[in-house]
C-alpha cells in the first residue's frame, strides 16, 4: 500500500450562525472518484452525489464541527483549526500526512502541510470539502426546522439581505455567532 495522506478542509468559516465543519478524507487510489472539486464549485445536487460516493469508496473519513460557543470563545480561525484536529483525529486509520486547504495548519500528531487553493488542486482535500460542505448545510437545515423564520435552509446562515432582514425582526437566536461584528453590534442595539 502507497503512503496515506488526508485531506483536510472546513465549511463555514464566514457565516454569521451555526458550527464551523471540518472533514478529513484518505482516499483509495485503486478506487477513483469522478469530479471531485473545491465544493463551492459543485451545485448542491452535484455536492451530495459525491458525498455519497465519497462515504463508500474512500479508505477512511471523518466529520467533526466547533460549537458557536467555541467559536465565541477562541474566535473562529482557532475553532476551525479546533475542527480540523478533530476530525483528523476522528480517523479510523492514521494517516502518514495531512494536506490542509489553506496557509495554516491545525496542530497534529502527524506532519501536515498547508496547500492555498488545495481544495480545488488535491482530491483528498476536494472530498474533504464536499463533506464538510454537505455536513454543515445539513446541520443549517436541521437549525431552520426549528427556527423557520431566519430562512438559514437558503443562506445557510452567511450575511445576507434576507438573513440581516430576520435579524433586525426577531433577533439574534442560540446558534448566530455573538462575537462576529454583525450579531455583536445588533446586541448591543439591543441592550
Amino acid at each position: 500500500m502507497s503512503r496515506l495522506v488526508c485531506g483536510v478542509d472546513e465549511a463555514g468559516r464566514g457565516p454569521l450562525a451555526g458550527p464551523v465543519y471540518a472533514a478529513a478524507v484518505i482516499l483509495d487510489p485503486s478506487r477513483p472518484i469522478d469530479g471531485l472539486d473545491d465544493s463551492k464549485k459543485l451545485s448542491e445536487k452535484k455536492r451530495e452525489r459525491l458525498e455519497i460516493e465519497i462515504r463508500e469508496k474512500a479508505f477512511a473519513f471523518s466529520v467533526a464541527f466547533a460549537t458557536v460557543e467555541e467559536i465565541d470563545e477562541i474566535n473562529i480561525l482557532q475553532a476551525t483549526m479546533l475542527a480540523m484536529r478533530r476530525a483528523v483525529e476522528g480517523l479510523s486509520i492514521t494517516p502518514a500526512e495531512a494536506l490542509i486547504d489553506g496557509n495554516r495548519c491545525p496542530p497534529l500528531a502527524i506532519p501536515a502541510r498547508a496547500i492555498i487553493g488545495g481544495d480545488a488542486l488535491e482530491p483528498a482535500i476536494s472530498a474533504a470539502s464536499i463533506l464538510a460542505k454537505t455536513a454543515r448545510d445539513a446541520e443549517m437545515r436541521r437549525i431552520h426546522e426549528a427556527f423557520p423564520q431566519y430562512a438559514l435552509d437558503r443562506h445557510k446562515g452567511y450575511d445576507t439581505a434576507a438573513h440581516r432582514a430576520a435579524l433586525a425582526i426577531h433577533g439574534p437566536a442560540p446558534f448566530h455567532r455573538r462575537s462576529f461584528a454583525p450579531i455583536r453590534i445588533l446586541l448591543e442595539n439591543r441592550s
